[in-house]
């Protein structure tokens, strides 16, 4: 036996004794989580609960005093639940696909990877698979922090009677892939128009003559790519890994911070969480001050504005529909007091639901 194998040996017996008590642990956890799991099927409650899965997420961060980071703390955490709740029946999840895009990372993010997967080939498929039935939850792209909002996602939330449930934001990282890792014979470059407006600039310097197309999802265009040579796709590390790709150059994005939200949506509402935000959609009468006065109501009560997006109204008029998120939950009653004076000063007002704040 070498000498760093003796010394390693009793270390590696230690860690096996510690991995047998927590198989041991993690199904008295399984136990414990099927009884609770028993409990809500009869009085038909959720079987996913964000706001408890957030409140002991955090609390468990809060507690930790152990070298794991908490991002570490999360993932783990997000991991066992997410196989507890699949012992009485996997979370079926809409999101934008195939296999290999941001939107089935979102996806895993807010509710692991023990879940039954419904990928959609459009975000209006994964609202209608939501409305439906088909899916229990759907994740959406809503927000990109250097393109702006998704204009579909909002007009879908206006449209819908689908509420928002959470929200996951993203480090969006795009790569240049293709099958044999250069751009030899390659005449096209293709992904979800998102991701070629965030890379446009390094394009235009890097690869200028590559003709770009604009696809339904980054994980189509990778998959596309992995069975055409001379196709170029933009897509992350998931897709790369899905469809064997090569990178011809790494984080191509011209926004090295660059970030994208999702929003989940389903027929359900959350409980407050302590870390919540509240989204409506607004429009006003035209006169003059008028969106002025729709918006008092927040500071009269000290409630913060997250963010203000406007839309317009796809009247063949001027008409706009403002998207607000504001700190907090429709039953706090601060929050509760804005809301009441919102609606009485709104031309419009649609309440989009209260939610755990993303990490």
């Amino acid at each position: 036996m070498a000498a760093d194998d003796k010394d390693l040996a009793p270390l590696r017996a230690r860690i096996d004794s510690i991995d047998q008590q927590l198989l041991e642990l993690l199904a008295a956890r399984a136990e414990a989580a099927q009884a609770v799991g028993k409990i809500k099927h009869d009085v038909n409650a959720p079987v996913f609960r964000p706001e408890r899965e957030r409140q002991v997420i955090d609390g468990l961060i809060a507690k930790n005093k152990s070298p794991l980071a908490a991002d570490g703390i999360t993932y783990i955490w997000r991991e066992i639940m997410s196989a507890c709740r699949a012992l009485e029946a996997p979370v079926r999840v809409a999101y934008l696909g195939p296999a290999g895009t941001f939107s089935e990372q979102a996806a895993f993010a807010q509710f692991g990877q023990s879940i039954s997967k419904v990928p959609c080939s459009s975000i209006d498929e994964v609202f209608r698979a939501v409305d439906a039935g088909a899916a229990d939850f759907g994740v959406a792209p809503v927000e990109n922090s250097s393109e702006g909002a998704i204009s579909r996602t909002l007009d879908l939330l206006l449209d819908t009677d689908l509420k928002i449930t959470g929200e996951v934001a993203l480090a969006i990282k795009h790569h240049l892939l293709t099958k044999s890792g250069n751009l030899d014979g390659v005449t096209r470059v293709m992904a979800h128009p998102q991701a070629l407006a965030q890379c446009q600039r390094w394009l235009s310097s890097n690869a200028p003559k590559l003709d770009r197309q604009a696809m339904s999802s980054n994980g189509e265009a990778a998959k596309l790519a992995a069975q055409d040579p001379t196709v170029a796709a933009i897509a992350g590390d998931s897709a790369q890994q899905q469809y064997g790709l090569q990178a011809v150059q790494s984080q191509i994005q011209d926004d090295p911070h660059n970030r994208t939200r999702f929003v989940i949506v389903s027929h359900g509402s959350c409980q407050p969480s302590g870390k919540d935000q509240t989204s409506v959609i607004l429009s006003v009468n035209n006169k003059p001050g008028a969106v002025h006065q729709l918006l008092a109501p927040m500071a009269k009560h000290g409630v913060s504005m997250n963010r203000l997006e406007s839309r317009p109204a796809r009247r063949g008029t001027w008409e706009y529909f403002f998207y607000i998120d504001m700190d907090g939950h429709a039953n706090d009653p601060k929050v509760a007091a804005a809301l009441t004076e919102l609606q009485a000063e709104a031309a419009f007002f649609k309440n989009l639901g209260s939610y755990p704040r993303s990490h």
